[in-house]
């Protein structure tokens, strides 16, 4: 995939970003952002690491380090504008320059319909998995841009792309950030930034488990999955698909960049549109 995608603001040349260094994974205190970490500290990067659990993320900091890399453990709560600030400045100032943000903490409310879901665990969900992106995207991507480029990525969901019946929040909160990474995608790519949706498909984990839609699984996606991914964008393999959704356990860096080679790659392909009607019309208010 060595020739630009359709779908940004993007010029014919694009920006060439250097590989990751360095990077920041939320979440990082268990599950898949514990993966996440502790992969890309194996590919080679310094790690900062966020959560609000300061003793795990501290077991999480030592295995960084028994792999040769730096860490540093940052105590937050995502949801705190404040905390945040804080947390992204002691991070630059202990490991540098802030090359990859990985949005991964959140929560999933409990799964009923809208009108039987409790407002204030509704709403903490939304803040969550949207302010909580919004928040670090907002600390972390003016220094990227600052020096021409770096990395974001969201770990998302397919429940951001459909309706389903429950757990509103939580899908809700999915669509909003692919919005986010869009927004970011479009703003910032002609100056270095590349911003990606990361979808994991099902991982075991505490969430997971405690899930009613998943009581009954068999299969699982591997986790191993989602971290070649992410350690695949980090080192820049991936670039031509910013702004766009990728899935791990059916998505491999080698499938798509053959699919890139095929031409498959669009200006709406892998990112959230609404399909207009069959024979191109729009309403009559033009919309």
């Amino acid at each position: 995939m060595s020739s630009p995608v359709a779908g940004g603001r993007q010029g014919p040349v694009e920006a060439v970003v250097p590989p990751a260094r360095t990077a920041l994974v939320t979440g990082a205190s268990r599950g898949i952002g514990r993966a996440v970490a502790v992969g890309l500290a194996r590919a080679g990067l310094d790690v900062a690491l966020l959560a609000r659990d300061a003793d795990r993320l501290a077991e999480v900091a030592a295995e960084v380090r028994g792999l040769g890399r730096r860490a540093v453990v940052l105590a937050a709560d995502v949801t705190d504008g404040g905390a945040v600030t804080a947390a992204v400045a002691a991070a630059e100032t202990e490991l540098g320059a802030i090359d990859l943000l990985v949005n991964n903490a959140g929560r999933i409310d409990t799964e009923v319909p809208l009108w039987e879901a409790d407002p204030t665990e509704w709403w903490d969900v939304v803040e969550t998995n949207v302010r909580g992106p919004f928040l670090l995207a907002h600390a972390v991507v003016p220094g990227m841009l600052n020096r021409g480029g770096g990395r974001v990525v969201d770990l998302n969901s397919g429940a951001g792309t459909r309706d389903t019946p429950d757990a509103t929040a939580y899908n809700v909160s999915k669509t909003a950030l692919f919005r986010i990474g869009g927004s970011l995608h479009e703003a910032g790519h002609a100056r270095g930034l590349r911003t990606f949706e990361v979808a994991p498909g099902v991982v075991v984990t505490d969430m997971t488990r405690s899930m009613r839609a998943h009581t009954a699984r068999t299969e699982w996606t591997d986790v191993a999955d989602v971290v070649e991914l992410v350690v695949v964008i980090a080192r820049g393999g991936l670039d031509d698909l910013s702004g766009r959704y990728v899935r791990a356990g059916t998505d491999t860096p080698a499938s798509l960049r053959f699919r890139g080679s095929l031409g498959e790659l669009g200006p709406d392909t892998r990112r959230l549109r609404v399909r207009d009607w069959p024979s191109g019309r729009t309403g009559q208010n033009g919309t």
